[in-house]
């Protein structure tokens, strides 16, 4: 195979994709990445979050499925196909699970899988018209061996990974693929105001002793977006520089 032919199958000309939590780190990169690869990118994020620049922005509280209806009629407005979903939204409100308050768990599952849900669900019957498409939802590696005051964190990726299976093996017929990426530590908005200790053990428990980027993760949802992994689905890709190796 040339070079050619490879670039090919990571590219996206012609595609349209929506990107949840455009504004933060991963988002952000997801969208710049996703573009650069010839995509025409609806970036998604809160109400008075600035938008990604060179993508169409789009404003919604995705926990609720009222503003998800809005967005997509929203979308129709603006596109008549939807190839690509990656959803990188995501909130945290940590204690431990016998001080966290009722309103921060269901914030928090609201946020992060209530939203997958209300997406996927009308997702899957736009790109089944189309006969392909691509989800991608970013978990993280919390999801699978847990946190100390992050069970409502950790439960709403875990829960992703739940999500994501089902509705791959409901829609790999119809030529839709869906798939989960789980970060381990990246450096972002997010993670900045861990402690200098907090950073360091992470970085001693990863296989190459570094923390990531949010372009590593964009690489992976690349990958998961395109061609170039077009017979893989139902499946979790770690990106921690084996922080979890399991």
């Amino acid at each position: 195979m040339s070079a050619v032919e490879i670039a090919g199958l990571l590219a996206l000309d012609g595609r349209v994709a929506l990107v949840t939590g455009s504004a933060g780190g991963i988002g952000g990169a997801v969208v710049r990445r996703l573009s650069a690869a010839g995509a025409r990118v609806f970036g998604v994020d809160l109400p008075g979050r600035p938008g990604a620049p060179g993508v169409e922005s789009l404003a919604a509280d995705l926990g609720r499925a009222t503003d998800v209806d809005r967005l997509f009629e929203e979308l129709r407005r603006r596109t008549d196909r939807l190839d690509v979903l990656v959803h990188c939204a995501g909130i945290t409100r940590d204690a431990v699970v016998w001080k966290m308050e009722d309103a921060a768990w269901s914030s928090v599952l609201e946020t992060n899988l209530s939203s997958a849900f209300h997406l996927v669900k009308r997702a899957v019957p736009w790109m089944r018209a189309g006969a392909q498409g691509s989800i991608v939802l970013v978990s993280s590696i919390n999801a699978e061996r847990g946190k100390f005051g992050q069970a409502n964190y950790a439960a709403s990726k875990a829960g992703l990974i739940g999500l994501a299976r089902s509705a791959a093996r409901e829609a790999g017929r119809f030529g839709i693929r869906v798939n989960v990426v789980a970060p381990g530590l990246i450096d972002t908005a997010m993670t900045a105001g861990l402690t200098a200790e907090h950073k360091a053990r992470a970085v001693e428990e990863s296989a190459l002793g570094t923390c990531g980027a949010p372009d590593d993760v964009a690489n992976a949802v690349l990958f998961l977006a395109t061609s170039m992994s077009g017979h893989v689905t139902g499946q979790l890709l770690r990106v921690d520089g084996g922080q979890l190796m399991a």
